[in-house]
């Protein structure tokens, strides 16, 4: 028989269930320790199936434990100390801290970036017979307006973007395309970030569709 929870006996925090920002923050973490090359692929890979297997805190905390924190100067922080964020809308997506990434590449393989993750002005995708997937919707910018410069030859970026960012698509498609979804927000907040799609797509395509955040009427992907 399963004990009741009460304030005078609480979960210990390694048991209390993870949220989706919690993952979220994990595997951001799991793919900067990729890109610095202290994970090869398949460690990757294993360890992200994990992260979204993870039930609990608890399960979270070995997938980091070997890894620098994220500033990269001491040892890595466990997800105990994770607190997920308030989501945030419109203007209040616009912040004044460092981008957490400057581009993303795919070169014959995939690329993405994801989560509570911050943008900088300007942010620079490549792909080339790979795919690259940009998810916007938890995303903070450092500007009002940001310009995602995109290139791909015979391979595809995808933009996920929520239903309060506005997006403005600028491409040159040679043999390829640039397309936006249909559902797009009839009202947005004036202050809202403004992003710009720019670049080439030759014989490859980029597309963006606006999807739900995952905590938003329980919706799911």
């Amino acid at each position: 028989m399963v004990e009741p929870m009460s304030e005078v006996n609480p979960p210990e925090h390694g048991r209390m269930r993870a949220s989706d920002a919690d993952r979220d923050s994990v595997a951001h973490r799991l793919r900067e320790a990729l890109a610095e090359g202290r994970l090869d692929p398949d460690e990757h890979s294993e360890r992200l199936d994990a992260v979204y297997r993870a039930k609990t805190i608890g399960e979270l905390v070995p997938l980091t434990e070997d890894l620098p924190a994220e500033n990269g100067s001491t040892a890595s922080v466990a997800p105990t100390d994770f607190r997920s964020p308030r989501p945030v809308y419109g203007g209040g997506r616009i912040v004044n801290q460092q981008p957490t990434s400057q581009s993303a590449i795919a070169l014959l393989g995939g690329a993405d970036r994801s989560g509570s993750w911050v943008v900088p002005g300007t942010f620079v995708s490549f792909a080339v017979m790979g795919g690259i997937e940009l998810d916007l919707r938890e995303a903070r910018f450092t500007q009002r307006e940001t310009t995602i410069w995109v290139c791909t030859v015979m391979g595809g970026v995808g933009v996920i973007v929520p239903d309060d960012v506005q997006v403005r698509v600028h491409g040159l498609p040679l043999m390829g395309g640039f397309g936006i979804s249909e559902n797009t927000p009839s009202v947005v907040d004036p202050d809202a970030p403004v992003v710009h799609i720019r670049g080439l797509a030759v014989m490859g395509g980029v597309g963006v569709e606006y999807k739900p955040r995952k905590h938003q009427d329980g919706i799911e992907e």
